[in-house]
């Protein structure tokens, strides 16, 4: 059984910083947390001096669309105004529909390589790519353990394009969380649906009725925008939440992205019934979806993590926004302090995805780790270094990556991807993808 140790300027454990710290890694798993000089070498075992970074448990990106790389730049004639008219205008037709196998494997490729570089050690993608189907998900799986990642995997089944296309991601679901979701493997799956505008009552039901029987977790996107909430009080005379909870779909096997648009008895029941949330603060700005009451989520003791939805993939950039966004909109300073944001890029991630073994840094959890270089302008102590990282590290001070206890970023260098190669690809595909557009 190979043993590192990794001897730290800082570390950060779940509920205290300590000074001069480091880890003790037996194979994949955390078997020491302690100071330095108690960490006691012999021979064999590799010794590796971090004390110029601060030793912290890798981030959890708890929603991601790799695909969404091939959109980054792309301009559109009329671009849409609100967000039925985003996806409905913009991003189905020009963007989903489009993709193929060898879009889906070269996006994924280049994601990997941006979730590396931001210090991400694990992550949920969703992929809606209905032409895609059947066998994208194993082109993503092959990607992600070529990158070394911890990922776990989804296609968003919904009936837009028509039922047969519904049922079809459904199956690739199935299929993938029964050849994959075993214990050891490090790219695991688990069901998901789109949204209450773009699945019939029945299919969800049938997709709920699946995951039960193959015992995973199931997802979908929760009120992204007011288009939601409106749509759900148009069609069956309830706010959506309310609509998930009539048909028995909330429990704790329920993760939920976005939550932008929920009243306080959506919360309530949210809570009651243990579904977890994922919180997305960019690319709510984006679509203009509104700033989500992620605060009071978190009084209620909801399990938040933090997700880059495929838009701004800097891990950085979007604890930052989940730092500022809720101070301007709750025009209070005191809301979300930056070690509240970290604890939801962390372990608040891992409780979201339901892995209670990711997101921190203790004897029995998975050695998923990284560095982050401590050459800041201004000191870094154990009162200040939440900030410090929050606001003023970007994936350029991430130094070392290691998940399942191997190094996949090293000295700053990416081990398991070229990186080059993988951007000229993407580039020659993002050109021709988007001359298709013109």
């Amino acid at each position: 059984m190979s043993e590192q140790i990794i001897k730290g300027g800082f570390l950060i454990l779940e509920n205290e910083v300590k000074k001069g710290w480091g880890v003790r890694i037996k194979s994949n798993t955390i078997t020491e947390v302690a100071p330095n000089e108690s960490l006691n070498s012999s021979p064999g075992v590799r010794v590796f001096d971090a004390t110029d970074k601060i030793i912290a448990p890798g981030f959890i990106n708890g929603h991601m669309h790799m695909y969404g790389v091939l959109s980054h730049g792309i301009t559109v004639e009329a671009p849409a105004s609100e967000f039925s008219g985003f996806l409905e205008d913009f991003w189905w037709p020009y963007i989903e529909n489009r993709l193929d196998h060898g879009l889906v494997e070269k996006t994924s490729r280049w994601a990997c390589v941006e979730m590396i570089k931001s210090g991400i050690t694990t992550f949920l993608d969703v992929l809606e790519a209905p032409n895609a189907i059947p066998g994208a998900l194993e082109i993503e799986r092959s990607v992600t353990e070529e990158a070394g990642l911890r990922g776990i995997l989804t296609f968003e089944a919904c009936e837009r394009i028509d039922r047969k296309n519904g049922e079809l991601g459904l199956k690739e679901n199935g299929d993938f969380v029964k050849k994959h979701n075993r214990e050891d493997n490090l790219v695991k799956g688990l069901m998901s649906v789109h949204t209450l505008f773009t699945a019939g009552r029945g299919f969800l039901e049938k997709a709920r009725a699946m995951a039960d029987k193959l015992g995973c977790d199931i997802h979908m996107h929760l009120s992204e925008s007011s288009f939601e909430p409106h749509w759900a009080l148009k069609h069956y005379g309830k706010r959506p939440v309310m609509v998930y909870d009539e048909m028995g779909f909330l429990s704790k096997n329920v993760l939920a992205s976005q939550g932008v648009q929920l009243d306080k008895e959506e919360i309530d029941i949210i809570a009651e019934r243990g579904v977890r949330l994922v919180h997305i603060p960019l690319s709510n700005c984006e679509v203009g979806g509104g700033v989500a009451p992620v605060p009071l989520c978190l009084e209620k003791g909801i399990p938040m993590g933090l997700g880059t939805d495929g838009y701004i993939n800097n891990f950085f950039e979007v604890m930052r926004g989940a730092f500022l966004i809720h101070k301007a909109h709750n025009q209070d300073p005191a809301t979300m302090p930056a070690e509240k944001v970290y604890r939801m890029a962390a372990s608040g991630g891992a409780e979201a995805l339901g892995r209670p073994e990711l997101g921190r840094l203790a004897p029995g959890c998975k050695a998923d780790l990284i560095t982050i270089r401590l050459d800041t302008p201004t000191p870094v102590n154990e009162s200040n270094i939440y900030d410090q990282i929050v606001l003023f590290r970007n994936p350029g001070d991430v130094i070392d990556v290691i998940v399942d206890g191997k190094f996949i970023k090293k000295k700053g260098e990416i081990l398991t991807i070229d990186e080059e190669k993988a951007r000229a690809e993407l580039r020659i595909s993002a050109e021709k993808f988007w001359g298709a557009t013109e």
